[in-house]
């Protein structure tokens, strides 16, 4: 596998990176207009410069509980259009080498050490789709579907 630029987003105790190419930008928190009937997942949505972003608990999109706090968010564009990933402090660009192992956790591609830290890659092709964002329990199929 070839370096990996990558976004390193901190989500409480842990530690995920995204290939910078999915990133648009980081913005601070923004003032959030929640949705009553939204999968759990969506934080709320916020308006960016006249787009509105649905901002995505990172945690829960990844089954690991849900975040107290929400720092920054990365705005991502994603298979379905916009969206941003909440994170508990400022993302750092990093450049990841070779990978230090595989990762069990659902949406992620492998481990990577950064300082004495071990991050996560994500793959927001997988955690972005719309039956990710209903269900994160719900198992990744990394198999296109479709005739052919």
């Amino acid at each position: 596998m070839t370096d990996v630029h990558a976004l390193l987003l901190p989500v409480g105790a842990d530690l995920y990176a995204l290939p910078v190419d999915w990133a648009r930008e980081v913005v601070a928190p923004p003032t959030l207009t929640p949705l009553a009937t939204a999968p759990p997942v969506v934080i709320g949505l916020f308006n960016l410069r006249g787009q509105i972003v649905p901002l995505l608990d990172t945690a829960a999109l990844l089954s690991l509980g849900q975040m107290e706090t929400t720092t920054f968010a990365v705005v991502v564009t994603g298979p379905h259009g916009l969206a941003a990933l909440a994170t508990t402090g400022f993302p750092q660009r990093q450049m990841l080498e070779t990978p230090t192992g595989t990762s069990d956790l659902p949406g992620t591609t492998g481990l990577y050490q950064v300082g004495t830290e071990v991050a996560a890659l994500l793959d927001p092709a997988a955690l972005l789709t719309p039956e990710r964002v209903r269900d994160p329990a719900a198992r990744l199929d990394p198999t296109p579907r479709g005739d052919g």
